[in-house]
């Protein structure tokens, strides 16, 4: 594949991670008020709706439609099974140091992919890897003050973000894009909102706290959206490892909203993942950039 505007893609792409930052960066806001499953069902729900509103009309035969239901399913359950720890572990730690740790997935996947797949590792996969986990001892080393149960969810939301890259691998041959986004929304509209009279708050949300609960989705949607358009300008061997600056953002964002800075060896310890995760985009030119948002 030749990239056709490469310029233009990795514009597009760039806006697409920093809406996912913020994404995140809200995430951490409201999770100071709201518990997880409020914050998710605001995010899945509006983005069902938005679904439907957009594609519903013209392309409702599409959305319904698998050919591997269970599998669809599985995978839409693996991502809400991400979207809980991930906001658990903002509960408890920054949103940048959480953010790196979550980044970890691609390099699960590429282990991973090799037993399960039948791809190659290849040494830039394994030596990948082993940036990966000296960048996440360097976060998470003693004296760090990370809370050991907040890095425990951030490693649950990568192994759960990884699966669901595995499995949207698998399923890539046989379903198509918009019924997967479609059965993400569906199912994590039907977990996390069928747990809300357990968990709904005792107060109504503020005007400012609703607009941030509705603006979930608006970042998620539009941000799958821009991934989307990306990939139809250039190839995911352009975009991948520019991945990574999604913790640029969040770094950035977490500064200018909870005045959070990662201490030195922290920010070390990023770099390194960062680098890791160039490491294996490169480790295969052909392969789909992994979701962790």
């Amino acid at each position: 594949m030749t990239a056709a505007h490469p310029f233009r893609a990795i514009l597009l792409f760039n806006v697409g991670l920093m809406l996912f930052a913020c994404m995140d960066t809200t995430n951490k806001y409201l999770a100071a008020s709201f518990d997880v499953p409020m914050i998710a069902a605001c995010r899945y729900g509006g983005h069902l709706l938005l679904m439907l509103a957009f594609f519903g009309p013209r392309r409702a035969r599409e959305m319904v439609h698998t050919e591997r239901t269970g599998l669809v399913w599985l995978r839409a359950i693996c991502l809400c099974g991400s979207t809980m720890f991930v906001v658990l572990a903002f509960k408890r730690m920054p949103v940048a140091e959480t953010s790196a740790i979550v980044f970890l997935t691609p390099i699960l996947v590429a282990l991973a992919a090799g037993p399960l797949l039948g791809e190659t590792i290849g040494w830039r996969g394994w030596a990948g890897a082993l940036l990966g986990f000296i960048g996440v001892v360097l976060i998470v080393r003693p004296g760090s003050g990370l809370d050991a149960v907040g890095v425990l969810y951030a490693m649950g939301c990568a192994v759960a973000s990884a699966t669901y890259n595995l499995l949207s691998r698998l399923l890539a041959s046989t379903e198509r894009t918009i019924a997967l986004l479609f059965y993400t929304a569906l199912v994590g509209t039907i977990l996390f909102g069928g747990a809300l009279p357990w968990y709904w708050a005792d107060r109504v949300p503020t005007a400012f706290e609703a607009l941030l609960l509705a603006s979930l989705a608006v970042y998620g949607g539009l941000g799958h959206f821009l991934f989307t358009a990306a990939f139809r300008e250039a190839p995911a061997s352009v975009l991948s490892p520019i991945s990574y600056l999604q913790l640029l953002w969040v770094s950035l964002l977490g500064w200018l909203v909870f005045d959070h800075i990662p201490d030195p060896v922290s920010l070390l310890g990023m770099a390194i993942i960062g680098a890791s995760g160039v490491l294996v985009a490169l480790k295969s030119r052909r392969g789909p950039v992994e979701e962790v948002a």
